[in-house]
């Protein structure tokens, strides 16, 4: 085509492309194909809306599957802006340094596949992650430590795979200043769970919260795909997987402890509390006090004075439903005054408290004020003792001890319950923190920023109510069934044998009458 053209015709080619990236970038832009080799690049319609979202705002957040060629796009965009416009300043970062500078090179071989009379600037610096323009644009990659990009003012700002890099809330909050100028910036990736970065921007931008205009590009944008495509393409892909690479769905995305499809079956569970009661309004009640019915209070305490909220959860112990909730941010003797008064308002349950730090300056009020069913354990281990026994120990401590070796085992029965769909939630506040624990170097937390105060306490109970009180109630099964055996037992051992005239067959009943009767002399057994 550039043989045809007329200087004149150079001319308004040069300005139709410095106009219209789209014009530009169908016409000009060149592509490596795996297979085809260098071919143009001819936008899809889905991919020249995109583009002009790119113009029409300065901050695009891009929510969208894998394959869609947006990386590519992105590059396109770029290209446009170093070379119609002088002095941009580009800075490429990724969740890998090696991602960011794969963008890079992108750009700089569409640059190089332009055709000559259209290289309105030359290369003059030309390093493996950066170069720069005769017409003093440059573009570069960076890792994303602490001062990526704070030194300089940025004309474009392109964060790739944004959701998969950790700690981006603490590198934006720098980046962001450099962009005041009238900076751009384009956040793309595919989902990566929920409560990270990426997630709180692009959900924020569709309530109109900040300046990120969002824009969702699932599978099915794409006018080559279909059914047929799809099912193929997910054939040996878990339902995380498709999540995260083709359906741009946060919740069910991302290394979360729980997993998406048992996140979806607690949502459609929650539901508002009949009452949101106390002094601060946070004490959330679903079901009152029945006669009758076992609950069990399991607690976590904070300071006060911090990030974290001293919870508990009152459970009615044979359908494991959170009936109340507790969430607030008060002092330990509030908070052991709101146990109390929760305890004894439900039958005087069983208070598990953690006796962490200021958990243990709480139970020492319990326990002075007489609460009589507070939690006692063997000192550094998950062991229960009856609280009568411990008295006269002094390896016991009121309490449950959460530590390195207990957490990941009240963790894991908390996530065998739900997995197990054998504990009914109805609370929002502890879904939330459920999308947002995480694995984080092969350990359950919660994403950077966000609690899980409310996971802890309902796990304390779980591990409870499945070791602690199943055991007791075990024990004193054995002790029946023990009984029962010794009192059958004649004090006389009858030798004879079926067919012997001394033979005689005690009844079914009156074995059972003795083990009763024996039941009823010996209560001391079975106190528990």
């Amino acid at each position: 085509m550039s043989f045809k053209l007329t200087k004149q015709d150079i001319r308004k080619e040069i300005i139709k492309c410095g106009k219209n990236p789209n014009y530009f970038i169908n016409n000009y832009a060149k592509i490596t194909h795996p297979q085809r080799g260098l071919i143009p690049f001819k936008l899809y319609p889905f991919q020249e809306d995109l583009v002009e979202n790119f113009i029409d705002h300065r901050f695009n957040v891009i929510l969208k599957a894998r394959q869609l060629g947006i990386s590519t796009i992105t590059a396109g965009f770029v290209v446009w802006q170093m070379l119609f416009h002088k002095e941009k300043n580009v800075l490429v970062i990724a969740t890998k340094f090696g991602t960011a500078a794969n963008l890079v090179k992108k750009v700089k071989n569409i640059l190089r596949n332009v055709p000559d009379w259209l290289t309105i600037a030359h290369v003059t610096i030309d390093n493996r992650t950066s170069f720069e323009l005769s017409n003093g644009s440059q573009i570069k990659a960076s890792s994303t430590s602490g001062d990526a990009g704070r030194s300089e003012a940025l004309s474009l700002l392109v964060i790739d795979e944004a959701a998969h890099i950790d700690g981006l809330d603490e590198l934006w909050m720098g980046l962001y200043p450099t962009l005041s100028t009238g900076g751009r910036c384009i956040a793309l990736s595919t989902p990566n769970g929920v409560g990270n970065w990426f997630h709180k921007i692009y959900s924020e931008s569709e309530s109109s919260v900040n300046d990120f205009f969002p824009t969702v590009l699932p599978w099915e944008v794409h006018p080559d795909r279909d059914k047929d495509w799809f099912d193929r393409e997910t054939k040996n892909m878990s339902r995380r997987e498709i999540a995260q690479e083709l359906e741009c769905s946060f919740n069910m995305s991302g290394e979360t402890v729980f997993h998406p499809e048992d996140l979806e079956w607690i949502a459609e569970l929650i539901t508002e509390p009949k009452y949101r009661t106390g002094f601060d309004r946070n004490f959330w009640i679903w079901q009152e006090y029945q006669q009758g019915v076992q609950y069990l209070i399991s607690a976590d305490v904070a300071r006060g004075d911090g990030r974290d909220y001293s919870v508990f959860h009152i459970i009615k112990l044979d359908s494991m439903e959170i009936i109340a909730e507790y969430q607030g941010k008060v002092t330990p003797d509030i908070f052991s005054e709101l146990l109390f008064n929760a305890g004894v308002e439900y039958g005087n349950c069983m208070l598990v408290v953690e006796n962490n730090s200021v958990g243990y300056s709480v139970l020492e009020k319990l326990v002075d004020r007489g609460y009589p069913n507070v939690y006692f354990s063997v000192k550094s281990s998950h062991d229960y003792i009856d609280p009568i026994e411990a008295e006269y120990r002094s390896n016991t401590i009121a309490g449950f001890t959460t530590s390195s070796k207990t957490r990941p085992l009240i963790i894991a029965k908390f996530e065998e319950f739900v997995r197990n769909k054998l504990i009914k939630i109805y609370s929002s506040r502890l879904l939330s923190e459920m999308k947002t624990f995480v694995w984080h170097n092969g350990k359950p937390t919660a994403m950077r920023s966000y609690n899980d105060d409310l996971i802890l306490a309902c796990s304390i109970g779980c591990w409870v109510r499945d070791t602690t009180l199943s055991e007791n109630y075990k024990a004193i099964e054995y002790k029946k069934a023990a009984m029962g055996a010794m009192f059958s037992t004649k004090t006389n051992l009858n030798t004879s044998i079926p067919g012997m005239n001394s033979y005689k067959k005690d009844s079914a009943f009156d074995g059972i009458v003795k083990t009763k009767s024996n039941h009823e002399n010996f209560p001391w057994l079975f106190k528990g």
